[in-house]
């Protein structure tokens, strides 16, 4: 994750008047930051490097760079020669090993989990078929922590520490309390989702956060879009619901309450099906899951038991509209139209540089691109639709257990020996 998605960016390091032990403090945990996702955003360089890259003194860079050494943060690299005559210096790396984030989603028929290390490797994962909305929140929240604590176990085994946990939750999220306010699509109601975890795995346990799944799948792909110059786009996640997370120059966009992104929620069909928040033609009821669904198979059809695991059902669906199945191809291309008529309508908003496709989206993609970015290109107002291309997410189902990590990760990066001695204990 790049360094503009923190919370608060790296502070300013000028100053008023003489330090106070407070202040040199503070100093050095955001110097040691600084260093930190340099060497993780720009890759492996040498001190002299870093020094001129960050703008501080030489000698300050050793010490910081010794600090993070000694935690097991970052280690020497490959042997680099700085012009054509003096010894060659040593480059310094992230060594990814010693700590990890881990991300756990929370969706209406799976849990999963996903570690990654400072990397951004991934060092462990799960998923889980889970009826999540037909189980009490408790019954939940004690599957996921039985989940989290078995996985931190086993990576401490293996000489890893976990920073953090952060869960991805449908719906409408307060970060600050850690509680789902209200998740129609699982049936949740003011369910205080970090007190309940941080009880039930303990003292020990991992620090806990809590944010919507779709801004942590937003996250993960700008952690990818990041490399391809992209810093402006909109991430639609396709599941039950419908979700959104919006990137607007680097920043997670959260607005004015947190609520940024309930984009399913969008009325775009006011005569059509009724949507689980009450209203009706609402977008999900247009593009969800449950419109795929709906369309291409009887009630009775195994493709809609929600026992059934989520990636079996879309793979018979998928292997029904690759042998031309009628009905299957005629609700991907109302999918696919709906799909253009909403990302249309929040392009000629935001003017992203791109809208990204995530989810069950991504397993009919080639059933659905074509169409979906030929009606996208016709319904936006700006010329070439804005400089606007809709691209499909390569992270799956994954990006929001993905962006989660890197969230919990992100700790890391702004006070390294802090949660690196946390770690420890």
């Amino acid at each position: 994750m790049k360094a503009d998605l923190r919370e608060a960016g790296v502070r300013g390091m000028g100053g008023g008047g003489p330090q106070r032990a407070s202040d040199r403090a503070s100093l050095r945990r955001t110097n040691l930051g600084l260093v930190l996702r340099l060497l993780h955003d720009a890759g492996p360089r040498p001190r002299i490097q870093i020094a001129a890259d960050t703008g501080l003194p030489k000698a300050t860079v050793t010490h910081l760079v010794a600090e993070l050494m000694e935690r097991g943060l970052v280690r020497e690299g490959e042997a680099e020669r700085q012009g054509s005559i003096g010894r060659p210096s040593r480059t310094v790396e992230i060594d990814g090993r010693s700590l990890c984030g881990l991300g756990v989603e929370i969706n209406v028929d799976y849990l999963s989990l996903i570690a990654l290390d400072l990397r951004g490797e991934v060092v462990a994962e799960q998923h889980t078929p889970f009826d999540v909305r037909g189980s009490c929140a408790g019954t939940v929240l004690d599957r996921m922590a039985g989940t989290i604590r078995h996985t931190c176990d086993t990576l401490r085994a293996r000489g890893t520490r976990p920073a953090g946990v952060t869960v991805a939750a449908p719906g409408v999220i307060e970060t600050g309390s850690g509680v789902v306010s209200y998740a129609p699509n699982i049936g949740w109601r003011d369910v205080a989702v970090v007190t309940g975890l941080r009880d039930r795995l303990g003292a020990g346990g991992p620090a806990v956060l809590l944010e919507n799944d779709a801004k942590l799948g937003a996250v993960a792909e700008y952690a990818v879009a990041a490399a391809a110059d992209i810093h402006d786009l909109i991430y639609v996640t396709g599941e039950t619901g419908v979700g959104g997370g919006i990137i607007s120059d680097g920043r997670l966009l959260r607005g004015a309450a947190g609520f940024a992104g309930e984009i399913g929620h969008m009325p775009l069909d006011p005569g059509g099906e009724t949507c689980v928040c009450g209203r009706s033609g609402c977008w999900e009821t247009m593009v969800g899951l449950s419109a795929l669904l709906r369309g291409a198979a009887a009630p009775d059809d195994p493709v809609r038991d929600p026992t059934v695991d989520l990636v079996q059902r879309l793979a018979e669906l998928r292997r029904r509209a690759d042998e031309g199945d009628h009905a299957t191809l005629v609700s991907l291309e109302r999918i696919a139209d709906g799909l253009a008529l909403g990302a249309g309508l929040l392009a000629d908003v935001l003017n992203p540089r791109a809208v990204v496709l995530g989810g069950y989206f991504v397993h009919f993609g080639d059933h659905l691109i074509d169409r979906v970015r030929a009606e996208f290109a016709r319904r936006v107002m700006a010329p070439d639709a804005g400089g606007c291309e809709v691209m499909l997410s390569t992270l799956g189902f994954s990006a929001a257990a993905r962006g989660g990590a890197h969230l919990a990760l992100d700790r890391v990066f702004q006070d390294p020996a802090g949660v690196a001695d946390a770690a420890l204990t």
